[in-house]
């Protein structure tokens, strides 16, 4: 008796999913690239959240690589969202920039276990990260 909802339910998530493959629905448009500056925040938000940020002194650094693929595009948005009006925001940006240079430039995607160089680049990437996501909590877009 307890399993009939179950196995009802399972038959109608099927049902409604297997309705959605092959209708047209819009089109992707053309573009993506770097987000615009108003994205940041989000951005910003979902990347903090990941683990490489939260503990990076435990992390393995080649378990970290998309997350630092992700970061490559964070200071130029933080640049053009500073304008050439705020100094303390493009120096936050060049900060991260170094940071992610260093975790490439040791070669860091290979390494499979925590400590030295890797690691340090990794602390680094949070606390440029972390610096550079209260710049920007600090001052609404456009200012």
């Amino acid at each position: 008796m307890r399993r009939f909802p179950v196995v009802l339910g399972g038959a109608l998530l099927v049902l409604v999913l297997s309705g959605c493959g092959n209708e047209a629905g819009p089109t992707p448009k053309q573009g993506g690239g770097e987000p615009g500056p108003d994205a940041l925040p989000t951005k910003l938000d979902a990347l903090t959240a990941d683990q490489c940020f939260a503990s990076p002194r435990t992390q393995l650094p080649k378990g970290c690589e998309k997350y630092v693929t992700e970061l490559g595009g964070v200071p130029g948005a933080a640049r053009k969202r500073a304008n050439d009006r705020d100094p303390q925001l493009v120096a936050q940006a060049d900060g991260l920039d170094r940071a992610i240079a260093a975790f490439r430039g040791a070669g860091c995607t290979t390494v499979p276990d925590p400590g030295g160089p890797c690691t340090q680049a990794l602390v680094d990437i949070a606390g440029a990260l972390d610096g550079l996501k209260k710049q920007v909590a600090a001052r609404p877009t456009g200012s």
